[in-house]
This record gives C-alpha cells, sequence and structure tokens, in this order.
C-alpha cells in the first residue's frame, strides 16, 4: 500500500490525504520517495530547477535516481510541495566514471559522432509514461524518456535553448519544447551547433511537432526528432529518432 499522510494547505488550511506516487526503477521495482509528516507542507511560489527533484534509492535493488519532487495541486489553486525525508547522497562512482579512471592518462575522449558504433542494447522494460497536462510535465516526461533510454544524471543545460527548456547528461544534450508552434529549422541547428561544441548527441522533444524545413534538416544533420503525445510517450518521427529509441545508449 502507497505511503499517504495528511497535509495542509498554507493558503487556504484545508486538508488533503496525500499518497507518494511510484516510479519504475531500471530493475522493474516501484520506487517511491520517502513522505517526512514533521516537515511543513510550503507553497510552490517560484520555482528551482534544483528543488524540483530529489534522489530516491529502489529498496530492490539499491540504485539511486532522481525523479520529480512531489507535489499536490490545491483546489484553491495553490501548490503544494510535499516535504519527503532526504536520504545520504550516494558518493560510490558509478561504472562509467571507474571506467574513465583506468583510462591510460593522456587519453582524449572522441566525440558521439567518432565513437565506435554501440552494440545491439538489451531487452528493456516497456517506458512508463507520466500524463501530461503542464510544460512541468512535459520536461518531466522527457528526463524519464533519456533515463529510459540509458542516460544518467539529467539535469538542467547549462546553457539556456532560444526557446524550452534544455536538459543535459552525460553525452547528450536534448531541449524540450512545450509550446504550441512547431519547431522551426532554427531551434533544430542551434540544438545541434550547441551540442557539437560540447562533444555530445542531441535529442529534441515537441508537442507541437516540427516544420517541414526541420524534419528535412534534421535527418541532414542526425538529429533524432520526437513528438511528446499527451500520455507522455514520447514518438520517434524520423530515422535518427527510431535508432535511438529501438536500441538506447
Amino acid at each position: 500500500m502507497a505511503e499517504s499522510m495528511p497535509v495542509r494547505c498554507p493558503a487556504c488550511l484545508r486538508e488533503h490525504l496525500y499518497a507518494a506516487p511510484s516510479y519504475p526503477c531500471a530493475c522493474g521495482a516501484p520506487v517511491r520517495p520517502s513522505l517526512d509528516p514533521r516537515a511543513t507542507t510550503t507553497a510552490v511560489t517560484h520555482r528551482v530547477w534544483d528543488e524540483q527533484w530529489i534522489t530516491v534509492a529502489c529498496t530492490a535493488c539499491g540504485r539511486r535516481d532522481q525523479w520529480p519532487h512531489p507535489e499536490l495541486g490545491c483546489p484553491c489553486g495553490t501548490v503544494l510541495r510535499i516535504p519527503v525525508a532526504r536520504s545520504v547522497p550516494d558518493t560510490r562512482p558509478t561504472a562509467a566514471h571507474a571506467a574513465d579512471a583506468q583510462a591510460p592518462a593522456g587519453t582524449a575522449k572522441l566525440p558521439g559522432a567518432l565513437r565506435a558504433p554501440r552494440p545491439s542494447a538489451r531487452p528493456r522494460r516497456a517506458f512508463q509514461p507520466v500524463t501530461i497536462r503542464t510544460a512541468r510535465d512535459a520536461v518531466t516526461a522527457a528526463a524519464l524518456y533519456l533515463r529510459w533510454l540509458g542516460y544518467q544524471d539529467i539535469r538542467r543545460a547549462d546553457q539556456r535553448p532560444p526557446s524550452g527548456v534544455g536538459l543535459a547528461a552525460r553525452g547528450v544534450l536534448a531541449q524540450v519544447d512545450p509550446t504550441v508552434s512547431p519547431a522551426s529549422l532554427r531551434d533544430i541547428e542551434c540544438l545541434w551547433l550547441t551540442a557539437m561544441t560540447e562533444s555530445s548527441d542531441c535529442v529534441y522533444f515537441s508537442l507541437a511537432g516540427y516544420e517541414d524545413e526541420a524534419r528535412a534538416g534534421a535527418e541532414t544533420l542526425g538529429v533524432p526528432l520526437f513528438v511528446l503525445d499527451l500520455t507522455g510517450t514520447p514518438q520517434p518521427v524520423n530515422g535518427p529518432a527510431d535508432d535511438l529509441d529501438a536500441t538506447g545508449v
């Protein structure tokens, strides 16, 4: 049974019974954040990226991943941030970091486009989407999908894109466009150029789709394009996206 606790809206003093959502760990087990009934529920007045994500450990395999911070919308219009029990950050080196540490000194890392082809991906569990109701949901859906593909340590990109929200992880730069206008060729080219300067691959997610020139340009540049449907499932719309969806990273 999901953990639940009473929470009170600080604006209207209405009380709600809140149950923590569950998310799918890579091992297949459901992961839920631990709620802190001793802490005070707060209203979200200004969004800060780091405050929207928390690290949660899977009780089945011990894996630690970042998931959206629990929130609840009160009928009075206030968004409530639910307090959670903070866990101690995991400082153990990942397999990727260990591999880098064992590399000979002075060995340069090759850009994504120059690396050896990846082997066929192992069978993966089905992607578990989150319903998109807001622009924040679109960003969350894209972040979950990138993690499902195999990217880790997803965070907000250092450089803000011309439109939408930028996400970054080890080896990839992604742009999430939650607007109602189709992405243009300029949007695709800006993402591609930024990724080139960082020697990273890049991925574009759009709610409203893409202009014809944008699709043609992305095919030429090798940029995977995805459309986010309202169920939160990214749908590949060009060849590079089909390949990435089928094999992961």
